[in-house]
């Protein structure tokens, strides 16, 4: 019974204490956006779903940067299915305990600015319309640990791409789930080394 109220409270301990440790200089974050949905804000918008793996390294506590990977399709009711890429860099901020104006939620979370640009496009089905060009994006999200070392997201972007292509520039305001893997630099060279 002791050894149950023990490791309860170690438990306990651990779901509710502030998220400090992985977003500390020298850390990597791995992981992306599994679900993503957005509203368009062009004539004719409908619906887009991707998945977009990120990486990242904190070059100091609290600021990552590193890179993203975005495909995807979407498409509106009476039209084409177009397919979407991109790859680029992407920054992240997360805001100290005192910077966020209330309290984290159970105080196991943090608020975080993400940012990124790169190239990109969208392509349809039939070939004629399409995009190429600079992709962009910007906005808030928040990070719920539910381990010290594994985070879920929940993140609202403006994204666009100032496109060379027959559609010109887009935009949209997308709202992105999914998690992210926070490894300290020996775990991850321990990962690495295993692997090989």
């Amino acid at each position: 019974m002791k050894k149950l109220l023990l490791g309860a409270f170690v438990l306990g301990a651990g779901l509710f204490s502030v998220a400090n440790a992985q977003i500390q200089e020298g850390n990597w974050m791995v992981g992306g956006s599994m679900a993503s949905a957005n509203f368009g804000l062009n004539t004719g918008a409908g619906y887009n779903v991707q998945i977009m793996p990120k990486g990242a390294y904190f070059i100091k506590d609290n600021v990552a940067v590193g890179g993203y990977v975005n495909l995807g399709f979407m498409g509106a009711k009476g039209s084409e299915t177009t397919y979407n890429y991109g790859a680029g860099a992407l920054g992240r901020y997360y805001l100290a305990p005192g910077q966020q104006g209330v309290d984290n939620l159970l105080k196991h979370g943090r608020w975080f600015l993400e940012g990124n640009l790169g190239i990109g496009g969208q392509s349809g089905t039939d070939g004629g319309d399409s995009a190429n060009g600079l992709d962009y994006g910007f906005g808030p999200g928040y990070s719920y640990f539910i381990t010290p070392n594994i985070g879920l997201e929940g993140l609202v972007k403006y994204t666009g791409n100032a496109g060379f292509g027959n559609r010109g520039t887009t935009s949209n305001i997308a709202f992105g789930l999914g998690f992210q893997i926070y490894l300290p630099t020996s775990k991850a060279k321990q990962v690495i080394n295993n692997v090989q």
